[in-house]
């Protein structure tokens, strides 16, 4: 099967549409939070408190959202999480126009957010296998993350431009964005639902976690993306950087914020032609690794344009990775259980991107920003030498879909 095969599937191309829209709206609802926040307070540890206040609804709500995902209708699951996004973007939008804007509000947008995000991402990540054919699964995680990319480049960019005509349309346009979102899901995507045959009980609420912990692959991908983001994550200082290291501004951070995902774009392209089918492992720790080196460049730079080019590249090295993960998570895994798995998978996922900007943040605030994103790409490439050694059947993967892994995927 080529690309092309991707376009037949007309539920998946839905929800892709919406993962666009839903994504273009999130980045530039985050960037807005941050530049707002750090423009309110000036502070790095306020900075890094948004990430840990996303992160923290995910711990308390992983086992009751895996549960229900594998129990209910997972399209319309995500649709309540998109509508839900649209209260909390006009929420902001009428505070903003009362004059009300303020740490508090902020912070408690970002919990907010928290638990959308710890319901929807495990959501999506678990409805992509329903839509697609085995044999494209991992065609349509690149191409799922070519439009994510896209939107991340798009998002900022436009977020930082919009903050010309005020914070006002910046909210404006993530209302907007989230009800286009969620009109996709609600009016296109659609899949025959199974009811589950098994009880709902301590066990089957466990049993998620049981799998992960059991399966080696899986859990050595999954704790790689956590230790490996969570130390080398620059996200929450990139306000600080643009206004006082780099000297460019909300446009530059717009910049900024998306250089990453144009680099990443570009390789999701490349794998969307051309699928990663041998030496799936090497190329999974190599790629952290130079993700981490990238983040050594980013922190000594003071040149604009070297930092924009080494965080493109660590974008790009960031999608190798993505891609080889998420596949082999979803490969690996019975679809009866994916909901549960995805919900552990998000929990790590989300520790790695909130608890990484918190750890930037405190980190930086006794450091500063500098320090804190060497000291970062330092552990991140020894987390990668590391895992080699913890997670040899990870490490010596070759093929990305063994032929007992795809049995698996369709039990």
């Amino acid at each position: 099967m080529n690309a092309d095969a991707l376009f037949a599937q007309r539920s998946f191309m839905r929800l892709w549409m919406a993962r666009l829209a839903g994504t273009a709206g999130s980045q530039i609802l985050m960037l807005a939070l941050g530049w707002q926040m750090y423009e309110l307070t000036g502070s790095a540890w306020d900075l890094g408190l948004v990430g840990l206040l996303q992160f923290l609804p995910a711990l308390p709500l992983l086992l009751p959202v895996g549960q229900a995902i594998d129990r209910f209708n997972r399209a319309r699951l995500l649709a309540l999480c998109l509508v839900c996004q649209v209260g909390i973007a006009a929420a902001l939008l009428l505070a903003e126009h009362a004059g009300q804007m303020s740490r508090g509000t902020l912070l408690a947008v970002s919990v907010a957010i928290g638990v959308m995000r710890a319901i929807q991402m495990p959501t999506q990540q678990a409805l992509v296998p329903l839509l697609v054919p085995p044999a494209l699964l991992a065609r349509a995680m690149a191409f799922s993350a070519a439009g994510i990319q896209a939107a991340i480049i798009g998002g900022p960019a436009v977020g930082g431009l919009l903050f010309v005509a005020g914070a006002k349309t910046v909210y404006a346009s993530c209302v907007g964005l989230f009800a286009l979102a969620t009109a996709f899901v609600a009016l296109g995507v659609r899949y025959r639902h199974q009811r589950p045959t098994e009880a709902a009980n301590l066990q089957s609420l466990l049993a998620g976690l049981r799998f992960v912990f059991a399966n080696k692959v899986v859990l050595g991908a999954i704790s790689l993306d956590l230790f490996a983001v969570l130390l080398g994550g620059a996200t929450a200082l990139l306000p600080m950087f643009a206004k006082d290291i780099l000297q460019v501004g909300a446009t530059g951070l717009g910049l900024l914020r998306a250089a990453p995902a144009v680099g990443a774009l570009a390789m999701s392209v490349v794998l969307t032609r051309w699928t990663i089918r041998r030496r799936t492992g090497p190329l999974l720790l190599g790629s952290v690794a130079f993700y981490g080196l990238t983040m050594l460049v980013f922190g000594w730079t003071q040149a604009f344009w070297v930092a924009m080019a080494a965080l493109a590249l660590g974008g790009a090295a960031d999608m190798v990775s993505v891609v080889i993960r998420q596949t082999l998570v979803q490969i690996d895994t019975p679809d009866a259980m994916r909901g549960r798995v995805s919900a552990v998978n998000a929990v790590f996922i989300g520790a790695s991107n909130q608890l990484g900007e918190f750890r930037a943040g405190s980190v930086a605030a006794f450091i500063g920003p500098v320090g804190s994103v060497l000291l970062g790409g330092l552990g991140t490439c020894l987390v990668a030498a590391l895992w080699w050694r913890l997670f040899p059947t990870l490490a010596e993967r070759d093929a990305l879909a063994t032929a007992e892994a795809a049995k698996v995927s369709t039990r």
